[in-house]
């Protein structure tokens, strides 16, 4: 498989999974919310703001996937990959908005209010279904990020907790908080048909905010790193390293930049100190050489540039170290 057709293939993968996400998490808001004004159960009218906020989160995914694979431009030559980390950003911020400050709203409002229960069966039924979809996407989310994993090798939770797909990480993480926060309407509204009170509800409504909370810090934490600018993962950084040196002409790395642009896209310059009795054409090669090697042992390195530098050794001999 060629480097274009394996990140065709991982984009592809993660449109799927965030399209399995947004479908399920539709329906799902419908019916909780229906269900909630038939049973009177503020934990199921919050379970249905958390999946309205997941519709749009998955919306948002959705528009952060197709305007990042524009090519590259005259003005915006290094590409609209990072584009993907603001709508992705504005997707964290309307699970935190959509869902979790209405569900503390309303379970404050319920325990300060009460609530008049109805009948719950509506809203068991619901929330079974729910589970089963929920699970579904996770399912089909969790697949491509294994997938992923065992393509770079790594181990899944260190994967998840540093991949730059934040896509596919959302998806992961909301439908993982989606099952917990199914479980815990059902437990509020198990608590308030068997005591007759609804502080159950009101308490199992503020647990979902609580949760929708972190998954909102965990998400825009995640992509304020990739927007400000994240280096590759340091044992990549030392592969590079060694890589270029590898290579007949060069000396030594003096200086190592890397930059992440996307899930499949990232970024390699350094300040190079090639021998001093290389020609003008060695050294040409000797840049190509380490574009190919590099591209070789990282397909996703889109982009490398060297610059020649002298050694420190010569800058000190030659006066142009300003640090003796």
């Amino acid at each position: 498989m060629t480097e274009a057709e394996a990140t065709e293939q991982g984009g592809g993968e993660s449109t799927f999974t965030v399209i399995v996400a947004a479908v399920a998490n539709l329906g799902i808001a419908l019916a909780k919310a229906v269900a909630g004004v038939i049973s009177g159960s503020s934990a199921m009218l919050s379970e249905a703001a958390h999946s309205v906020a997941d519709t749009v989160t998955e919306v948002l995914l959705l528009t952060a996937l197709k305007r990042s694979e524009k090519p590259a431009d005259e003005d915006h030559p290094l590409g609209y990959g990072p584009e993907r980390y603001i709508w992705a950003m504005l997707a964290a911020v309307a699970t935190f908005v959509g869902g979790a400050v209405f569900s503390l709203y309303d379970g404050v409002h319920t325990l300060v209010e009460g609530e008049d229960l109805g009948d719950p069966l509506v809203s068991y039924i619901v929330l079974g279904v729910a589970f089963l979809l929920e699970g579904y996407s996770l399912r089909t989310g969790l697949k491509q990020a294994r997938g992923e994993a065992a393509r770079f090798r790594a181990p899944f939770k260190l994967y998840l907790r540093h991949t730059p797909d934040t896509a596919v990480k959302a998806v992961v993480l909301e439908d993982s908080a989606a099952l917990i926060g199914l479980v815990l309407a059902a437990g509020g509204l198990l608590g308030g048909q068997l005591t007759g009170s609804g502080v159950w509800d009101g308490v199992a409504s503020l647990l979902i905010g609580v949760l929708l909370l972190g998954v909102a810090w965990v998400l825009g934490r995640s992509n304020a790193e990739l927007l400000i600018g994240r280096p590759l993962p340091k044992p990549m950084r030392e592969r590079i390293r060694a890589e270029l040196v590898a290579v007949e002409h060069i000396e030594a790395v003096l200086e190592l930049t890397t930059l992440v642009q996307g899930p499949r896209e990232a970024l390699v310059a350094a300040k190079v100190d090639f021998r001093d009795v290389s020609t003008a054409a060695q050294i040409e090669w000797a840049c190509e050489q380490a574009e190919l090697r590099l591209r070789a042992v990282f397909p996703g390195v889109t982009r490398v540039y060297l610059d020649p530098t002298p050694g420190h050794a010569q800058q000190r001999t030659e006066g142009l170290n300003p640090w003796p």
